[in-house]
């Protein structure tokens, strides 16, 4: 469990890479927002988290089931991450920020991503 990194992940880089080739700009991990979103665009007042499938219970191929030997402790630890998914994007929303989950098995599919980001933030601003 010690390995596993809560910043720049494999997905994490993949979308920050892609948003930067796209022409944005933006900051990592502002630690005055609840939840420390991956990606902030705050003259845009939009976020960006970049969710791993299995450690946030997306069900689809890449995250699988819990780990069988212990469900007793990874059913509920699964929950409690996705209440708290929720409670920090409701507490985001009613601040006025803007939130888009990405989640890993999204991320691998740039050009369906990148339509979505463009989508979410709108064009990027001449610089």
């Amino acid at each position: 469990m010690r390995a596993i990194r809560s910043k720049d992940t494999k997905p994490e880089l993949a979308v920050r890479r892609l948003l930067h080739a796209m022409g944005y700009r933006f900051r990592l991990h502002a630690k005055d927002l609840k939840g420390k979103p991956d990606v902030v665009f705050r003259k845009r007042h939009a976020v960006v988290f970049v969710h791993g499938c299995y450690w946030h219970g997306h069900d689809c191929r890449i995250a699988g089931k819990p780990a069988q030997s212990n469900t007793a402790y990874w059913g509920p630890k699964i929950q409690r991450t996705r209440d708290r998914d929720e409670a920090t994007r409701a507490t985001l929303e009613a601040q006025g920020w803007r939130v888009l989950v990405v989640r890993e098995c999204e991320a691998a599919d740039l050009e369906a991503t990148s339509a979505r980001l463009r989508e979410f933030l709108g064009p990027p601003r001449a610089g």
